[in-house]
């Protein structure tokens, strides 16, 4: 009963005018999103919210750390305390700035993916950067403000950086800047990509703990056993009560997404996070503890909503100082890579790249992406991004924009339920991470192994992605390799006449660049434009795209009609062997 009634809802919406917007299957729109329905969009939508919930309470405690527009100069007085770790008004003023900051966060969250679902029909959510927000607190404002850049500054930067993306994104640089990457790259940033969501996944910050840091080999297996201040207990190891519990999750979902149950994800981090939250046990999320007892004081309030006092609209425009250049490139490049990898990588895995390089609402995408920056730095967050959880979304089904409409929609919901949705622990998000990491490593399969020009760059990008932390080292190493190895073979090639170049060249892919021309640079509303000053007909790129596919399964369908009909006339023409019965 319940199913049918599901069937008829996700009928009657995909008949609607919203589902042929968002073009669901069975919509009658062009180019539907081929298993899209309504319900699993909604679940799909949660997911996406449920994995990226973390980033609520996680970038409040990470920014708050610059200090924001709390006052401290030279101790404020104390000549001891250069860095107000004492002073009780300062300490006062960083509380209510980690308060403003969760409301900021989950603001700017739900308007950035609302847009992204709205504008662009993906299902990728959108949220302060990881790893972006330690940049700007630790390096460019420092711990309590101690470097040169006052927090404000550092917000203009931000702006002043979404205003050059929005540019260049509405001019079309982004997008052929994107088509630029050769393919074996790109592919290979869905599994580093994948990698890296694992390594998440594995550690305490964001995960279950499996993995922690070691002085002499960086890494090492871990799973401890952890004291009151959330160091290690020695000889701990594997003992830790909420690394098994972690792994309870990741075996839960494991089983679930192989008996294909729908909400699988959703299912695994739910049943963890609840008995995460029962007190009294070794694993609860909410110990004996003045951290713990603070956290479940704000987990009771289930309700609440703390308007944003001190970091609304808070630029500061002179940027008289040489290193908030420095600052506002990196965020610019780092932006570039990181937002390029992470969307390129979502529709790779979502199924909605085009042959051509290019992805179903690639403009859009990164229009909203720099929108969200130039608010975001309004709402005194660092950088916008998009966030490769929205995989988990994708793993449940998530193919259009509802899906980042209804995690929006979550946002906004959490503003007023933030000490619920800010409760659940990393080692019930952690499993579903490394889950949707080796989901995203099956694209290594399509890498061109055979030609080392083309594999050795593509295994850089996946490995540096999870060991530098970051997606744009590893596109930067990978797009760098490639440029040397390959341009180099180039060059010999030219310079000895063709007489030193590789044997297997004929193995290379074969990179879809067509240079610089109208139809690879310029973003659709140019090309109409010119093309109505010129009086000719704009062709869109997909149409032709289709068109070609078109009549190449056509002379496929031909060519095989004829191979079928000479290998008749073949044995047609040839007597029979079998016996003739007398």
């Amino acid at each position: 009963m319940t199913g049918s009634f599901l069937e008829r809802l996700n009928l009657k919406v995909a008949q609607s005018k919203v589902g042929k917007y968002f073009r669901l299957e069975g919509s009658g729109a062009r180019r539907e999103r081929v298993g899209s329905k309504f319900t699993t969009e909604i679940r799909a939508g949660l997911t996406t919210f449920v994995t990226m919930a973390y980033i609520i309470s996680v970038n409040a405690l990470i920014v708050a750390d610059s200090g924001g527009p709390c006052p401290c100069v030279n101790g404020n007085g104390n000549a001891t305390d250069v860095l107000c770790m004492n002073d009780p008004v300062y300490s006062d003023c960083l509380a209510t700035l980690k308060l403003d900051l969760i409301t900021a966060t989950a603001a700017i969250a739900c308007i950035s993916t609302l847009l992204m679902g709205i504008f662009a029909n993906l299902p990728i959510g959108l949220a302060p950067g990881m790893g972006l927000n330690a940049y700007f607190t630790y390096t460019v404002v420092g711990f309590h403000g101690g470097n040169k850049i006052k927090y404000e500054t550092a917000l203009a930067a931000v702006f002043v950086e979404g205003l050059l993306f929005i540019l260049l994104s509405f001019f079309g640089v982004r997008q052929w800047l994107a088509r630029l990457i050769p393919q074996s790259i790109k592919i290979a940033s869905g599994a580093g990509i994948g990698l890296y969501l694992c390594f998440i996944g594995m550690q305490s910050s964001a995960g279950i703990g499996l993995i922690g840091g070691d002085p002499a080999t960086l890494v090492r297996l871990d799973g401890c056993t952890r004291d009151s201040t959330g160091a290690c207990i020695d000889g701990t190891h594997m003992r830790g009560p909420t690394t098994w519990i972690g792994i309870f999750g990741f075996i839960l979902i494991s089983i679930l997404l192989t008996l294909r149950v729908k909400g699988s994800v959703l299912y695994g981090i739910v049943a963890v996070s609840v008995l995460s939250w029962i007190r009294g046990t070794d694993f609860t999320y909410f110990p004996y503890t003045p951290a713990g007892e603070a956290s479940f004081e704000y987990f009771k309030k289930v309700v609440t909503f703390h308007p944003i006092q001190m970091t609304f609209a808070k630029m500061n425009f002179e940027l008289d100082n040489h290193e908030i250049w420095i600052a506002l490139i990196t965020f610019l490049y780092v932006d570039i890579m990181d937002t390029t990898g992470t969307l390129y990588s979502m529709a790779k895995f979502g199924g909605y790249m085009y042959r051509n390089g290019d992805f179903d609402g690639s403009t859009a995408a990164f229009l909203c992406d720099a929108s969200s920056i130039t608010l975001g730095a309004v709402f005194g967050v660092p950088p916008v991004t998009a966030y490769i959880e929205s995989g988990a979304g994708i793993t449940e089904g998530g193919r259009t924009g509802l899906t980042s409409i209804f995690t929006a929609f979550l946002f906004f919901i959490s503003l007023f339920f933030s000490p619920i949705f800010a409760s659940f622990p990393p080692w019930a998000t952690g499993p579903a991470l490394i889950v949707v990491g080796s989901m995203m490593a099956k694209s290594v399969q399509s890498i061109n192994w055979n030609y080392l020009g083309d594999a050795i760059p593509a295994f850089l990008t996946i490995a540096l992605m999870p060991l530098s932390y970051s997606i744009s080292y590893g596109l930067i190493a990978g797009i760098g390799s490639y440029a040397a190895i390959n341009g180099s073979i180039y060059l010999l090639e030219l310079i000895s006449g063709g007489r030193i170049t590789p044997s297997d060249k004929d193995l290379k892919e074969h990179w879809n660049n067509e240079g610089f021309t109208i139809e690879n640079v310029l973003p659709a509303w140019m090309q109409i434009i010119i093309c109505k000053m010129n009086g000719t007909t704009y062709i869109d790129p997909l149409d032709k795209m289709e068109e070609e596919e078109r009549l190449e399964r056509e002379l496929a369908a031909r060519a095989d009609a004829v191979d079928a009909k000479i290998e008749i006339d073949t044995h047609g023409a040839q007597p029979s062997l079998a016996p003739v019965e007398h």
